[in-house]
């Protein structure tokens, strides 16, 4: 991690759960963090809670499904904190509903945050980049179910356009490897697929049948995909880690 004490990263959906951890070891590591979420007093909380470390937390509001406010965040983070060295796409959504007869604006929302923010935040963060001369790296978090839809425990707990969206998160990762190799750049792209992560993914889902998935299958922690995260940092520049796969022990999904 040595590389990159100093810099600065972005995170997305740093709030809670899996950014939050993310945020967390970054800042412990000596790295500037740009914490962007909706609920910007739980990002500035964490921000009061690592105030001792080498690093620093910025708390960054922004509504990931609105581009204009990407836009401004980005503009923001450059004029004031200086260029993007990492970026960590890593906010998502989920909604309970059904695709026989769910609504189309929920799972709209859920393609806006979990794909087409990744699309915009990633096109900024390149930018910044680029006309800086930086080789940074991004992180895309996808999920096991961007590989294969699982059987969930409970009829109730459907997660519809979900597995959709990840599978474009880890084609888009694809692609933007392909294009970035095509103008022989040296920022380097990676997935990151975890399991299923305790977390308030599914807190729109009734808490029993949460509770039953979770009394099934084995869980990570928000704590373990964090770790996976700095791993893929913590690689040398000639390396790159095209996906990482993490599941608990004993998962099936």
């Amino acid at each position: 991690m040595e590389q990159w004490v100093g810099s600065l990263a972005v995170v997305t959906g740093a709030s809670v759960g899996i950014g939050a951890a993310i945020a967390e070891k970054l800042v412990q590591a000596g790295v500037n963090v740009v914490g962007i979420a909706r609920r910007i007093e739980l990002v500035e909380a964490l921000s009061d809670k690592l105030s001792n470390e080498s690093g620093k937390l910025h708390p960054a509001q922004c509504d990931l499904t609105d581009e204009q406010q990407i836009l401004n965040t980005f503009k923001w983070i450059e004029e004031t904190l200086g260029p993007v060295s990492i970026l960590v796409n890593n906010a998502g959504i989920i909604h309970a509903t059904t695709l026989s007869d769910g609504d189309a604006t929920l799972w709209k929302e859920t393609f806006d945050v979990n794909v087409l923010a990744y699309c915009i935040c990633t096109r900024e963060a390149i930018k910044s980049m680029k006309n800086h001369g930086i080789d940074g790296i991004i992180i895309n978090v996808s999920s096991v179910t961007g590989h294969s839809v699982p059987e969930m425990a409970t009829s109730e707990l459907l997660i519809n356009v979900y597995p959709a969206s990840k599978h474009a998160v880890i084609a888009l990762g694809e692609m933007l490897r392909a294009e970035l190799r095509s103008e022989q750049s040296k920022i380097r792209i990676s997935t990151l697929s975890p399991g299923i992560v305790v977390t308030e993914l599914f807190r729109n889902y009734p808490q029993n049948e949460v509770e039953t998935v979770g009394s099934i299958y084995p869980m990570l922690q928000s704590e373990d995909v964090a770790n996976a995260a700095l791993y893929i940092l913590s690689t040398p520049p000639n390396v790159q880690i095209q996906e990482l796969i993490l599941r608990p022990l004993g998962e099936m999904i």
